[in-house]
């Protein structure tokens, strides 16, 4: 019989079910279960069918949801996580390597951003509002070949001078 005021004792390898995971990192049971689809974490099913997560899938879903705030894509994650030894949880010494490893990314693309922010006055291209003198008029499709969007910022075309 449990005595009033005890606390009950959790042993740190007992495995955790979806609903304690997703209360203990704040992440919806359906986006652990896509990340579970993903590879970036796993299960196992009990002898109910339910999914069990081992303890170290709490560091894993942290390291997620903070690599997803600053803009790292899955797929990126996915990969860092590969890249560890046995597919371990990563450490603090692998999170270091982990973000150093984005920074260069984040770096680039506070470039781009800082750029884009400066000009924001002008429109989508130059500024001049007029499809009739407008240099990025591209009336023979010339940047069709380049890809979709604004060409502006991509730092490797300039647009061609009338």
């Amino acid at each position: 019989m449990k005595r009033a005021g005890t606390v009950r004792r959790v042993s740190r390898d007992r495995e955790l079910s979806i609903g304690e995971v997703a209360a203990r990192t704040g992440v919806a049971a359906s986006a652990l279960h896509f990340y579970e689809a993903k590879g970036l974490i796993k299960s196992r099913r009990s002898e109910g069918n339910q999914r069990r997560y081992a303890r170290d899938v709490l560091r894993r879903v942290s390291i997620i949801r903070a690599a997803q705030r600053i803009g790292i894509s899955l797929a990126e994650i996915g990969d860092a996580f590969e890249a560890l030894p046995n597919g371990r949880t990563p450490t603090a010494a692998d999170w270091h390597k982990l973000s150093d490893r984005w920074r260069a990314n984040l770096d680039h693309r506070i470039e781009q951003l800082t750029k884009l922010r400066d000009q924001l006055d002008g429109c989508i291209g130059c500024g001049c509002l007029s499809l009739e003198i407008c240099p990025l008029r591209n009336p023979d499709d010339e940047a069709a070949t380049l890809g979709p969007g604004a060409r502006l910022f991509d730092p490797g075309h300039r647009p061609r001078r009338r």
